[in-house]
């Protein structure tokens, strides 16, 4: 799976759980379940669940009988603890070392590396805004003044 996959694949499986009511071990939803919902493979979704439960806002239980639930209410769980939990920006990509000797080798990396930062903060702001909640009402206010992003396959419809 591409970084950049991972926020929106983890935000639909959030969305998912709350939808079915997953809070609880009795309630999880197995991985196979939550890919069809995607759609994708279902090893895709343990990678990411994997990275949502670490980052606290799942549980998972591994096996035939197994599955993810929430371990919070999804107005209580904002986009922003979403991305960090799957490395935030990371699909934007890294600096390269620089060339030593080069003047602009060995000044852009830094540079660069602060760009990303700053597209981390800007989206982690904007995020703060929304909660998974949100994603699962017809027009939240919170989403209200955007239009889908245009390289989603939604935009074009």
């Amino acid at each position: 799976m591409s970084d950049s996959q991972r926020f929106p694949v983890a935000a639909h499986a959030l969305a998912y759980l709350a939808h079915k009511g997953a809070y609880s071990a009795a309630d999880a939803a197995p991985s196979a379940v939550l890919a069809a919902s995607v759609p994708t493979n279902p090893v895709v979704i343990r990678r990411v669940t994997a990275l949502l439960a670490k980052a606290g806002l799942i549980a998972t239980r591994p096996g035939a009988s197994g599955g993810s639930w929430l371990l919070r209410r999804p107005e209580d769980i904002c986009m922003a603890e979403v991305l960090k939990a799957v490395n935030g920006c990371a699909h934007l990509g890294s600096p390269p070392a620089g060339a030593k000797g080069c003047p602009v080798g060995e000044h852009i990396p830094r540079q660069v590396a602060k760009a990303l930062t700053a597209a981390d903060q800007a989206a982690g702001a904007a995020l703060s805004k929304i909660t998974i909640a949100d994603l699962l009402e017809a027009d939240p206010e919170s989403l209200r003044e955007f239009a889908p992003h245009s390289a989603c396959p939604v935009a074009a419809a």
